[in-house]
C-alpha cells in the first residue's frame, strides 16, 4: 500500500515554509535518501512557490501531497486556478525569476500539469532506483 502526505496550505508566502518542514519529515520517515529528499523539498518549494504567486483566486489553499509506492516518488501540488497552467520558458541571465520549472525539468525524472474539474495540478516523479529497502515507517 502506497504512503501518503497530504496537506492543505493557505495561498501565502510565508506558509511555503510550512509546507517544506512536512515534506522533509515525510521523506525522512519514509526512509528516503537525503540527497533525493533535497531534491524533493527544493522542487516542492518551488512549485507551491509558484502556486502561491499566481493563483489568482482570493483565498485559496494550496493542496501538497507526496505519495511513496514502491520505488516511485510522487509529488503533486493543486491550486484552484485551473486554467492557468504552467509553461516552461527560458530566463535570461539578469532575471530574478522565472526558473523554478527549468529547476523541476531538470531534477525530477519526469513531470507535467493536468486540469482537473476545480483546479490545475503540477506534478514531479522521482524514481528511487535500486532503493526497494525503502518503506514506509511503522508506527
Amino acid at each position: 500500500m502506497p504512503a501518503t502526505e497530504t496537506f492543505l496550505i493557505p495561498k501565502r508566502r510565508r506558509d511555503v515554509t510550512t509546507a517544506r518542514g512536512r515534506l522533509h519529515k515525510a521523506l525522512a520517515d519514509w526512509g528516503v535518501p537525503d540527497e533525493l529528499a533535497d531534491v524533493v523539498v527544493l522542487l516542492a518549494s518551488e512549485l507551491v512557490t509558484n502556486a502561491v504567486l499566481h493563483c489568482r483566486i482570493s483565498h485559496a489553499q494550496v493542496r501538497v501531497t507526496l505519495t511513496l509506492h514502491g520505488t516511485d516518488l510522487t509529488l503533486e501540488v493543486s491550486d484552484p486556478d485551473r486554467d492557468r497552467l504552467p509553461r516552461l520558458h527560458h530566463s535570461g541571465p539578469n532575471d530574478e525569476g522565472g526558473r523554478g520549472l527549468a529547476l523541476v525539468s531538470a531534477l525530477a525524472d519526469e513531470w507535467g500539469c493536468r486540469q482537473e474539474l476545480y483546479t490545475k495540478c503540477v506534478w514531479a516523479r522521482f524514481t528511487l532506483a535500486g532503493r526497494r529497502d525503502v518503506a514506509p515507517a511503522t508506527p
